[in-house]
C-alpha cells in the first residue's frame, strides 16, 4: 500500500489526498506536524532532504512535489486521467496548475509567514496583510486566464476534472480561511463549488484528515 506524509492543513499535501481518491487509490496516512516542526527532525530529512510535505512512498520509491506525484499517479493509474489527451488541453491545465503551484503558493507556505514574523519582526496584522494581497491577486490573475481562455464548463476544461482542479481547490481553503476577499473571481468560486460536490473533493479535505487540530 503508498505511504503518504501528509500535514491536513497543507495545501500540497490536500492536492495529492484529492488526486488519490479521485483515482480510488487506497493508502496510509501518515501525519505530520508542521507546527511543532516534525519536517525538520532527521528522519523525515532522510525521507526528503527538502523537509517539506508531500512525501508519498511507493514500490520502494520516495517521491516528493505534488505536482510530480500526481503526474506519477496519473501516469501509474491512467483512470480516470487528472490530464487531457490533447496537447494543447494539457498545456492549458498545466498552465492554471502551475499559477498556483508556482505564482501563488511560494509566496504564502508556512515557512514564508513564520520568516516574516520571526526573522522580519512583522505582527500579525502585517503577515495576513501579506498573504491576503499575493493570495488575492494570484486568484485574479487565474480568474483573468480562465475567461480569456474560454476553456471552462463545470470544470476548468470542460465537464472533466483536471490537474488544474485539483490545485484551486485546496488554494481556496487557504484563502477562505485567512479571509481573503474572493468576490472578484466568480468564475474560480463556480468551479469551486462544482468540485465540492464531489466525493473526492469533500474525503480530501482538510477537516476530514486525523491530525486536523480542533477548532
Amino acid at each position: 500500500m503508498m505511504k503518504l506524509h501528509s500535514a491536513a492543513r497543507s495545501s500540497a499535501s490536500f492536492r495529492v489526498r484529492i488526486a488519490l481518491a479521485l483515482k480510488g487509490l487506497p493508502y496510509e496516512y501518515v501525519p505530520v506536524d508542521l507546527v511543532r516542526g516534525a519536517q525538520l527532525r532527521d528522519d523525515f530529512r532522510g525521507l526528503n532532504p527538502a523537509q517539506l510535505v508531500p512525501v508519498l512512498e511507493h514500490d520502494g520509491a520516495v517521491l516528493t512535489q505534488s505536482l510530480a506525484i500526481i503526474e506519477y499517479l496519473d501516469e501509474k493509474y491512467p483512470q480516470p486521467p487528472l490530464l487531457p489527451h490533447d496537447p494543447l488541453g494539457r498545456a492549458y491545465v498545466r498552465g492554471i496548475a502551475l499559477s498556483i503551484a508556482c505564482e501563488i503558493h511560494p509566496l504564502n507556505n508556512l515557512r514564508v509567514l513564520r520568516y516574516l514574523v520571526k526573522n522580519l519582526g512583522q505582527d500579525e496584522d502585517a503577515k495576513n496583510a501579506w498573504y491576503r494581497h499575493w493570495v488575492e491577486q494570484g486568484l485574479a490573475q487565474v480568474e483573468a486566464q480562465l475567461v480569456a481562455q474560454g476553456r471552462c464548463g463545470r470544470f476548468v476544461l470542460g465537464d472533466e476534472v483536471t490537474i488544474a482542479d485539483v490545485l484551486l481547490v485546496p488554494q481556496i481553503f487557504n484563502a477562505r480561511r485567512f479571509d481573503c476577499r474572493l468576490d472578484h473571481v466568480p468564475t474560480v468560486l463556480r468551479i469551486f463549488d462544482a468540485c465540492m460536490q464531489l466525493p473526492a473533493f469533500v474525503e480530501a479535505q482538510p477537516n476530514r484528515q486525523p491530525d486536523m487540530p480542533p477548532a
